[in-house]
């Protein structure tokens, strides 16, 4: 049951940890119409946030709901992978609006949504019916964000030189992050014995296929995937996660018995 809750958890907290970052671009967005496109995305992602955590509750018990495990949790708490709590700068420095690439947010969102439309489809046979359930929703949304992600890679790197130039360093940057997906853990391996989640080694070849195409057809060449392996799964996160939650999280800790 843990390995179980932890699955769900880890699914949650990547679906709600990327959501949250994509939602920075709201009202920054460089054209409006990728303002609204990237706040819907962003909708998509907590919605499938509220979706497992709802599920996560359940299996939980104890009186878990949604809102404590999203709002109530602290950094070592969480496991998303690292790749999604980064900000979008490829300098890792500052937080300011005007330090935002939106090179960095497209290359991560590309990288990510095409793992996760491997996974959501895999998981559309999970021994757990509501995962399974959960799966096929979230699939026909992050093929969306795939779609999405792949133009604008393609916009970007196969356009100007100085676009072409950000875009290249955004994937030289986030490239070895994408690390950690292949990485092992024990809950993984428990859910993935029981029939209940996926061994995300088994999409690694598909997973670099789509990858490869994206790249190739950007104009864009292969980064190095060389570096530290990230372990935000393992609950040990970059310290900008912790920046994140405190934003995110400041409103239900100050009113926590607020109803809204």
């Amino acid at each position: 049951m843990t390995a179980h809750l932890d699955y769900v958890l880890h699914l949650a907290d990547n679906a709600l940890v990327l959501g949250q970052r994509n939602a920075e671009w709201c009202g920054h967005g460089p054209i409006l119409e990728e303002d609204i496109a990237m706040a819907n995305i962003s909708l998509d992602l907590v919605g499938q946030a509220r979706l497992l955590y709802q599920h996560a509750a359940t299996l939980k018990g104890d009186g878990t709901t949604e809102d404590s495990l999203a709002y109530f949790r602290d950094v070592p708490d969480f496991r998303n992978y690292t790749l999604l709590e980064l900000p979008h700068h490829a300098a890792l420095v500052g937080y300011a609006v005007d330090n935002r690439d939106y090179a960095v947010t497209i290359v991560r969102n590309f990288l990510y949504s095409t793992l996760m439309a491997l996974v959501w489809e895999k998981l559309q046979t999970s021994q757990d019916e509501h995962l399974a359930a959960i799966a096929a929703k979230s699939l026909k949304e992050v093929r969306y964000h795939l779609r999405h992600s792949h133009d604008w890679l393609v916009r970007l790197g196969d356009g100007t030189e100085v676009s072409h130039a950000k875009t290249q360093a955004a994937l030289n940057h986030l490239m070895p992050y994408t690390q950690e997906f292949w990485s092992a853990s024990d809950f993984e391996s428990h859910v993935t014995s029981a029939g209940i989640g996926v061994d995300t080694a088994t999409v690694r070849d598909d997973w670099q296929t789509l990858v490869n195409n994206g790249i190739a057809d950007a104009t864009l060449q292969q980064p190095s995937t060389e570096g530290f392996v990230h372990t935000g799964k393992h609950s040990l996160h970059s310290e900008h996660l912790g920046f994140l939650l405190a934003e995110m999280q400041s409103l239900a800790r100050a009113h926590p018995q607020g109803v809204w």
